[in-house]
């Protein structure tokens, strides 16, 4: 039971977080998604690991992110702070990413090369999905797309050792 709410809270973020971009209602996604991780935090063993891991998800998606509009590859048309910087609502949805790592996408941590090759396509796919709704534009396509699928691939494996390290889901044995 929990994997389904934890999925469908990451759909009901993920969309309020996109669909609030693209209609110039930033702050939209954010209350969707403190929601979202609020229930998360409730149903964790542990939930300052899981907050812990949440933040850093939030601060690797901040760079990454903000990367990718430095470079002019992607913009963003709501809830830009800072110039050059990733939009807070898209921040949040990093954060509520980093809540189905230890729950709907754990079975990702036994296989590295399965987490890659899961980051190369479903990043860049994500960003596609989230430019068709609206929230986002792929300014430089071909540069953008390179970019997700090899920040994805590398990045995957990565935030699965991170879950693993931070995993408050799971009682301590």
């Amino acid at each position: 039971m929990h994997f389904v709410m934890n999925l469908a809270a990451f759909k009901v973020g993920w969309l309020s977080s996109v669909v609030g971009g693209a209609n110039q209602l930033p702050w939209l996604g954010p209350i969707a998604v403190l929601v979202a991780v609020s229930l998360h935090l409730y149903r964790a063993e542990r939930p300052q690991r899981e907050l812990l891991l949440i933040g850093t998800c939030g601060v690797i998606g901040a760079a990454f992110d903000s990367m990718l509009v430095s470079t002019g590859w992607v913009s963003y048309s709501s809830g830009v702070f800072l110039e050059n910087a990733a939009p807070y609502w898209i921040i949040a949805m990093w954060m509520l990413f980093g809540t189905t790592l230890n729950v709907s996408l754990q079975w990702l941590k036994a296989n590295p090369l399965v987490a890659a090759l899961t980051g190369l396509i479903a990043g860049p796919l994500s960003y596609l999905a989230g430019q068709k709704l609206g929230g986002i534009e792929l300014v430089n396509q071909p540069a953008a797309l390179a970019t997700l699928a090899v920040g994805w691939a590398l990045m995957m494996p990565l935030l699965m050792q991170l879950a693993t390290r931070m995993d408050g889901v799971r009682a301590v044995r």
